[in-house]
């Protein structure tokens, strides 16, 4: 089983982010991934890790209903690698930082705040870029 978790880290938006303050994804009729994962993760702060975070978006986008569906999916779904909170459009466009405590649950934080700042100061977290959008 494949994980895209971190513990005790933060990812700091991408060099290339083209947003000076962070945004909140637009909101369409047909949510985007970047749309879902703010949702789940702003009203909701460590409460997801990374991987429930991933799947329920992937599971809501394929309408995946029903808990022996879902299990199965999951099952699946992490057999093979999958992308982390690195190439999340929050990370790489739209500027968000993410936070993963000790339990791999996540929280974002907008790149111009003070608790963006302080987590990006912290010598207790690992730390990460999330990845450039162009080569570079």
């Amino acid at each position: 089983m494949h994980t895209t978790n971190y513990f005790n880290a933060f990812i700091e938006v991408a060099e290339d982010c083209p947003v000076k303050a962070a945004e909140i994804p637009p909101q369409k009729e047909e949510k985007t991934v970047a749309a879902l994962q703010f949702e789940l993760v702003v009203d909701n702060p460590y409460k997801f890790t990374s991987d429930d975070l991933i799947f329920r978006v992937h599971a809501t986008r394929n309408k995946i209903n029903g808990k022996a569906a879902l299990d199965a999916e999951r099952e699946k779904f992490f057999s093979k690698g999958q992308a982390c909170l690195r190439s999340s459009p929050l990370t790489k466009r739209y500027g968000w930082g993410v936070h993963s405590d000790e339990k791999g649950r996540v929280a974002i934080y907008p790149m111009e705040s003070a608790e963006y700042k302080k987590l990006s100061k912290d010598k207790s977290l690992a730390h990460f870029k999330a990845m450039r959008s162009k080569r570079g």
